[in-house]
């Protein structure tokens, strides 16, 4: 009994006095206080958070392009021809003859006898009224890296003519350029600096200043003729050819 009435004494002792000096209430201050300064510190940080997002948001979008004029270093020359009779070997006969012109043609202009491959060779026939045909077709293919020799035997096809060689449709030259690696750094590099040239200009135009590159895009290379159509119809057709790309960057603003 006795020692039940020491601890409510006890009790009643610390319940005692200012409330801001009770125990509880300091327990409590003190906990609200921890409470308050994560929520103060947390705040900030989001805040300081929120403003770094809103500062790498600003940021400006442009386009770089880069050409350049390029001569193709590949030819290629596809020369079609056929003959036709009633007996198959005189039909090849004659394939052989048009073949054996078509080799003296262009060594005479100075390509190397391996310069000339045949590529394929077709054998038909019909019947008409008794009468069968027989139809041979051969297929040859120039391939030279040189480009004035190649244009130079273009403009004398029409020898092959007089010589007896009738050229078939889709006998033609199409002209490559095979050297893109080469250049594609150097392009690059000069559609970047197109693209820093327009980012500050309008950096400039609103007051600001151009920082670095956010993310970039390099988009893809594209070979046309360079006179004429921009793409497909005749640009295989001519040596001149221009090169162009266009590059997607997008730049920090500060």
């Amino acid at each position: 009994m006795s020692s039940l009435t020491d601890e409510t004494r006890d009790s009643a002792t610390e319940n005692s006095g200012p409330f801001w000096k009770r125990p509880q209430t300091q327990v409590f201050f003190g906990t609200a206080l921890i409470l308050a300064a994560g929520i103060v510190a947390g705040g900030y940080l989001m805040g300081d958070g929120l403003l770094r997002a809103r500062l790498a948001d600003r940021s400006v979008t442009v386009r770089g392009l880069a050409e350049r004029d390029v001569t193709a270093d590949l030819a290629t020359w596809t020369i079609s021809y056929s003959a036709s009779a009633g007996n198959l070997g005189e039909a090849q006969a004659s394939v052989d003859r048009d073949t054996a012109q078509l080799t003296a043609f262009f060594k005479e202009l100075g390509f190397p006898d391996d310069a000339l491959q045949p590529v394929a060779v077709n054998v038909s026939s019909y019947t008409n009224e008794g009468i069968t045909i027989f139809t041979v077709r051969q297929r040859m293919s120039l391939r030279t890296t040189d480009i004035e020799k190649a244009q130079a035997a273009v403009r004398r096809q029409f020898d092959l003519v007089r010589r007896g060689v009738m050229l078939e449709e889709g006998s033609g030259i199409s002209y490559s350029f095979t050297g893109l690696n080469a250049i594609k750094p150097e392009m690059v590099a000069e559609a970047t600096r197109d693209a820093r040239a327009a980012a500050e200009q309008f950096a400039e135009d609103s007051g600001s200043k151009v920082g670095a590159i956010r993310q970039a895009t390099q988009g893809y290379f594209e070979i046309t003729s360079r006179d004429g159509d921009s793409g497909g119809w005749g640009n295989a057709d001519t040596p001149f050819k221009k090169v162009r790309v266009v590059t997607t960057v997008d730049f920090l603003i500060d």
